[in-house]
């Protein structure tokens, strides 16, 4: 017979006490997160305390991400155990049988549709008051801390370092910056300093009902150069353009990485008669200061290890990552390792990409910080294209579903196949063929275009040009 408990205090764990044999491990496996028990006893009980907390990527302990977690006994029977859901510290937890379910530390009685709708409510009502020398930032939807945003708070700290900087995230599983303070997204504190902080400096939408007060500005830094079309270049329904025109009006300031960048951007969300600085991308800053060596060893790779980094786009068809390589095969053929990185929408459904030699991402905080380990990229339609050519470092175009992503899915700002700065492939052999066979010299010329196109403000400094026009602009003050 075995029991189950939850164990609060500085460490919360799920504890398990048996009688019989013990079991050769316990273990808690999730899609993207596991822990392993830690056993004692050998006579006629046993006791493993199995901890909801995981340190990632080399970063803190922190609570378990968000999510279900099946119970692992290896040797023994999974216990029938029932516990409802429960606050524990920094998170909730519940078990049925052989699911534990972990949940954002969000208060019961705003998770409801009518809690929200009444901290909502309270938001937009809210008695005129000074605003907060503060940054809110979000990425992703609170999904990590990363990308632009999280360039831009690095930055912030060295010449505004007393400005408060509060992090949205889905919750506390997500490490933040050094000094920052994490509001989880819904949480009565996350409403509340999405109201009072003076600048807010996001890369998606804003979602949600925002309403901005005097003297609040929202920096939009967005995440990524457009191939493919965007919000009202889509020949959307009126009622989605209409949509898309009510969350650019929510923005003072679009930051652009180039000028075909906002042009595009500014077209696709009637971004009229108001600023875009066009400035580079703060996250692509580490592509040309950082070497790579610190990733490489918290992901255990070696100094001298080739690395491929496999990061398609997403799909308006499916949840999860598209399944059309083999990285386990493309490992073996070509001798090196492969990282897989999907993108930030692929990050909550699905599951880590395993297999020899094959190491997934998705999950590692930014995406910047994993390309500066790449030796060359192999991508799709993702706007890391113009990201990754940064480092001048050879680029591959897996895209085996083109007429259906471009035709269905998907239209193009411009023809990929004529201005792609590295081969465009539709089989996996001919990804294998085209890796080993590649010749710079052949591809130097549509690479240097390419460059001189996209990535000319790319030179390092942008998050310092970026920051500068914050303080010089009152956005904040120092």
């Amino acid at each position: 017979m075995t029991e189950v408990r939850l164990e609060g205090g500085d460490a919360p764990a799920l504890v398990l006490t048996g009688t019989g044999a013990r079991p050769r491990s316990v273990q808690l496996v999730g899609a993207r997160a596991r822990t392993d028990g830690q056993l004692t006893g050998r006579g006629k009980t046993w006791r493993a305390v199995v901890p909801l907390r995981a340190a990632r990527w080399g970063g803190p302990l922190l609570p378990l991400p968000t999510g279900d977690y099946t119970l692992v006994l290896d040797g023994a029977d999974v216990p029938a155990a029932s516990i409802p859901l429960t606050m524990l510290g920094a998170l909730r937890v519940g078990v049925e049988a052989g699911t534990v379910s972990v949940g954002a530390p969000l208060d019961p009685a705003y998770e409801s549709w009518e809690g929200q709708a009444a901290l909502e409510r309270r938001y937009v009502t809210r008695p005129k008051a000074t605003l907060e020398n503060a940054v809110f930032f979000e990425s992703f939807y609170g999904r990590n801390v990363s990308d632009n945003p999280l360039a831009i708070d690095r930055e912030l700290v060295r010449h505004a370092p007393h400005v408060t900087r509060y992090w949205s995230v889905v919750d506390l599983s997500i490490s933040i910056p050094d000094g920052a303070v994490a509001v989880v997204e819904g949480s009565p504190e996350w409403w509340r300093a999405r109201g009072a902080a003076r600048l807010l400096v996001v890369n998606d939408w804003l979602r949600r009902r925002f309403e901005r007060r005097g003297g609040q500005r929202v920096l939009q830094t967005w995440h990524g150069t457009p191939l493919k079309r965007l919000a009202l270049h889509r020949g959307l329904a009126p009622r989605r353009m209409a949509a898309a025109l009510r969350e650019s009006a929510r923005w003072n300031v679009l930051l652009a990485q180039n000028p075909y960048g906002a042009k595009a951007l500014r077209g696709a969300y009637g971004f009229r008669r108001r600023p875009i600085w066009v400035e580079g991308y703060p996250r692509n800053d580490v592509l040309v200061t950082g070497d790579g060596r610190a990733t490489r060893k918290l992901l255990g790779i070696g100094a001298d290890e080739r690395v491929l980094l496999y990061a398609p786009t997403w799909r308006d068809d499916r949840e999860e990552i598209v399944d059309f390589l083999d990285a386990e095969e493309l490992a073996r053929q070509t001798g090196a390792v492969v990282l897989v990185r999907g993108h930030s929408r692929t990050l909550l459904p699905g599951q880590d990409a395993a297999g020899s030699r094959v190491i997934d991402v998705t999950g590692f905080p930014d995406a910047a910080e994993v390309m500066t380990t790449a030796d060359a990229l192999v991508t799709d339609y993702s706007s890391v294209m113009f990201d990754f050519t940064v480092t001048g470092r050879p680029i591959f175009f897996f895209t085996p579903d083109m007429e259906h992503y471009r035709g269905r899915l998907r239209d193009f700002y411009f023809d990929l196949e004529a201005h792609a700065p590295g081969p465009l492939v539709r089989t996996q052999d001919e990804l294998i063929a085209a890796i080993r066979g590649y010749d710079a010299a052949e591809w130097a010329e549509r690479y240097a275009r390419w460059r001189e196109a996209f990535n000319a403000r790319d030179d390092g400094h942008a998050a310092e040009r970026v920051v500068a026009r914050i303080l010089d602009q009152g956005f904040v003050e120092r």
